[in-house]
C-alpha cells in the first residue's frame, strides 16, 4: 500500500475530527436559542435510548426560548427530565403541548466558561487529528523499515499529511473565532 492511499483512507478520520468538533461546538450556548443545544440529548423512552431531535419537533419561537414538541405527549416528562440531568444548565418547565427552555441572559462569568468550554472541546479535536497523522506517518515508516516503500515517501507523506493538518486546524481557528464572537456578542 502506497502513502498516498494511506493518507486517502485516513481522509474520512480527519474530516470525521472536524465534523466532532463542529457538532460540538454547536451545542455550546450563546444568548440565543439554537436547537442544536439540546437535539442530542439522550432521553429514556420505551426501555431504549432516543435523541431528542428523534422523538421530537424543536423549535424557537422566540430568540431566547427552545420548544420541544414530542409527537407522543407521554414523552414529555421523559424529556423533561433528560433535560434537568444533562449537563446543558437549562432548566426546563413542561405543560401540556411540550417542554419549554427560556435561556437566561449569559453573565461575563458564563460566557468565559463558554469560551473555556469551546476551546477544549476543539482542542480535544485537534489532538485527535494529530493522532492520526501520527498513524499515517507510523504505517510508512514501518513500510521503508520493510523495505516496501522509500524513504522519499516518507518524506512526500509527512509534507502531505501537514497541509491536511494546516488546512485543518484553518478551519479549527475560523470555527473558534466565529462561535468567540457568538458568545461575546450574545
Amino acid at each position: 500500500m502506497t502513502y498516498k492511499d494511506l493518507i486517502n483512507q485516513k481522509k474520512g478520520d480527519f474530516n470525521a475530527a472536524f465534523e466532532h468538533a463542529r457538532s460540538e461546538v454547536a451545542g455550546i450556548r450563546t444568548g440565543r436559542a439554537n436547537a442544536s443545544m439540546v437535539e442530542d440529548v439522550a432521553v429514556e423512552y420505551m426501555g431504549s435510548r432516543l435523541k431528542i431531535k428523534e422523538l421530537a419537533t424543536i423549535t424557537t419561537p422566540e430568540p431566547r426560548v427552545i420548544l420541544i414538541q414530542p409527537w407522543d405527549k407521554q414523552a414529555i416528562p421523559l424529556i423533561e427530565k433528560a433535560l434537568r440531568e444533562s449537563s446543558s444548565g437549562l432548566n426546563p418547565s413542561a405543560d401540556s403541548n411540550g417542554v419549554r427552555l427560556t435561556l437566561p441572559q449569559l453573565t461575563e462569568e458564563r460566557r468565559k466558561e463558554f469560551i473555556r468550554i469551546l476551546h477544549q472541546k476543539v482542542e480535544e479535536s485537534r489532538i485527535k487529528v494529530r493522532q492520526v497523522r501520527e498513524d499515517v506517518l507510523k504505517k510508512v515508516q514501518a513500510e521503508v523499515r520493510a523495505k516496501t516503500a522509500r524513504e522519499d515517501d516518507l518524506h512526500r507523506a509527512k509534507e502531505e499529511i501537514q497541509k491536511i493538518v494546516d488546512d485543518l486546524n484553518k478551519k479549527f481557528d475560523e470555527l473558534t473565532k466565529k462561535k468567540e464572537a457568538e458568545l461575546l456578542n450574545s
